[in-house]
């Protein structure tokens, strides 16, 4: 990261990137932003926590984020200042002991962080709830996403094919933040359910890759919710991990219709995402010990996807046209991450 006492003068920007290449900074492989410390003083201003505040660490390696290292990712991922609270609140959450910062960072799954912001500070920043919300096209959810996984490179040093041992890895692990819709959203938004009241909040998923749900011709919401437990719960998904299910505003509107509330929907999506012990057992995918605790819990004689219906977080984001749902599963296939939220903080 930049150093304090050390100032490096370059002839033009372009040549500032390059050398940002050349000091490994631009880990992902896109170009960025060279850190000029006027640009990371601007960002640190949007925190009045000190730049040498340590905001999460690596259990594994002892390696600390900083204010300063953030602040100076953040920057180098092309994030405005009023951006930067977001991406504290994100670091937050993963510091948090159970969401396993480690292996869900250097697993052969390819996780990466789904942030999930909630509240005030969508519209505040400008962030896109809206049409093709993991896409690209919107600099709030892109870079601050991108600053995330910038951190994990450059900071706690989670590199591909060295600390990070991803199979195949996930899109996702270039930037995977996305906001949550309010004005079509039939239900709480998550940053008061979650109990943040009018604090905006983000929460940390150590997601595997986008699973596109699409339903065009259902109009009930059992239609609307068997398609996507059915994606739940298929031989490849099946776990007792935990799920992330962004449901469109058209199959919102469906599913709350006849009166779901969210509770009722992850409650019939848990009781729908399963798979016998034959058909696991079929492909070798039978794991005794995660279905004993499923039957402790709730005495059930299939597998299901997670331990219970609180393991589905359940939101609304996207266009208002077209029948596409997302189900997100977790990294793991045992629970060895659980997402964890964090308010997103008030200079």
């Amino acid at each position: 990261m930049v150093d304090w006492g050390e100032t490096h003068h370059v002839d033009d920007e372009a040549s500032a990137i390059d050398w940002c290449y050349e000091q490994g900074w631009a880990a992902d492989g896109l170009p960025v932003v060279p850190p000029s410390k006027e640009r990371v003083e601007a960002m640190l201003a949007a925190d009045d926590r000190a730049a040498d505040f340590v905001i999460c660490s690596h259990p594994t390696t002892g390696k600390e984020c900083t204010m300063l290292a953030a602040a100076t990712n953040a920057v180098m991922a092309g994030c405005l200042p009023s951006y930067f609270p977001v991406l504290v609140a994100g670091l937050t959450a993963v510091a948090a002991p159970d969401y396993n910062f480690h292996a869900a960072s250097a697993s052969t799954g390819g996780s990466a962080p789904l942030l999930i912001v909630s509240g005030p500070v969508v519209n505040e920043i400008g962030m896109n709830a809206g049409a093709g919300v993991f896409a690209p096209g919107t600099r709030a959810n892109a870079t601050i996403g991108r600053a995330m996984r910038l951190i994990l490179m450059n900071v706690f040093q989670m590199i591909p094919g060295l600390s990070d041992q991803s199979t195949q890895g996930n899109p996702g692990k270039y930037s995977f933040c996305i906001a949550e819709r309010e004005d079509v959203n039939p239900w709480a938004l998550l940053h008061k359910e979650l109990g943040f009241g009018e604090l905006s909040s983000v929460t940390a998923f150590a997601g595997s890759s986008f699973n596109n749900v699409e339903n065009h011709g259902g109009n009930t919401p059992e239609s609307i919710l068997d398609s996507i437990a059915d994606s739940m719960g298929n031989l490849g998904n099946i776990t007792i991990g935990e799920s992330v299910i962004v449901l469109s505003p058209e199959h919102a509107a469906i599913v709350a219709s006849t009166g779901f509330s969210r509770q009722d929907v992850k409650e019939y999506l848990f009781a729908h995402a399963r798979q016998s012990v034959a058909a696991l057992k079929s492909v070798a995918k039978y794991v005794p010990r995660e279905h004993e605790l499923q039957q402790q819990r709730i005495g059930t004689s299939d597998v299901h996807r997670g331990l219970g219906p609180d393991d589905i977080l359940v939101t609304v984001a996207g266009g208002l046209a077209g029948g596409h749902s997302a189900f997100i599963a977790s990294w793991s296939r045992t629970r060895a991450s659980l997402m964890q939220s964090a308010a997103v903080r008030q200079a």
